[in-house]
């Protein structure tokens, strides 16, 4: 996508205005094209399979997923403030070269994490030739290929982190009911159970390892 060819020769005060628009727009950048949709759809589902559904609370939760977001996009971070921000704030390119050479490493990093069939789905969906190289990938088939890759990466490691939790849960249950505790909640009993456990395995530190090596 040539963002130059899309904005061609814009007068100053308007790139200021594309750019604010494109400020405005961050929240949505962050969700849709980067790894918060994947880190925090996991920590959401961790809390969950816990069964502790407030702690820790929502706001920690986008907080921790914002902190790994940084971490896990340093580098392509880095490119992007070295290749654009730094040539605009001193003048040396506009705002359309400056979003059209941010956007390079962004893409890269989508392509890496991108399923082809699902970038191959959507080209056919379309009813687009298939690119050739990189730089041939349509924004709209990569930004919507990357989501789909997310979203099933993202359950299917939230799946097995659910497994120790609910089989916990079946052991409790069984032993309730072989003593004739059925009035008693399973989900009451198995909770200090699941605390116990995720703690003496140090639970936050495997999660949080098995995420950021999930995007190498």
């Amino acid at each position: 996508m040539n963002w130059e060819n899309l904005l061609p020769n814009l007068e100053p005060s308007l790139q200021i205005v594309v750019l604010l628009v494109l400020l405005s727009m961050l929240p949505l950048i962050v969700v849709t094209m980067t790894p918060f949709l994947r880190i925090i759809i996991i920590l959401s589902l961790l809390r969950t399979s816990i069964g502790t559904q407030q702690v820790p609370p929502n706001l920690v939760i986008i907080g921790m997923a914002i902190i790994l977001t940084g971490y896990v996009m340093g580098p392509t971070l880095g490119q992007m403030n070295e290749k654009a921000l730094i040539p605009l704030s001193n003048q040396q390119m506009s705002v359309p070269q400056a979003v059209g050479e941010a956007y390079k490493p962004l893409r890269n990093y989508m392509l890496k994490q991108t399923d082809m069939k699902d970038l191959a789905f959507f080209y056919r969906l379309s009813k687009s030739p298939n690119p050739k190289n990189p730089d041939q990938v349509g924004f709209r088939e990569l930004v919507a290929a990357y989501l789909l890759s997310e979203l099933r990466t993202s359950f299917q490691i939230g799946f097995l982190i659910f497994i120790p939790f609910l089989v916990i849960d079946l052991i409790i249950a069984n032993i309730l009911l072989a003593l004739g505790m059925i009035m008693l909640s399973p989900t009451i009993v198995s909770l200090p159970f699941k605390l116990l456990i995720f703690v003496a395995v140090d639970g936050w530190t495997l999660i949080i390892k098995g995420l950021v090596q999930s995007f190498n």
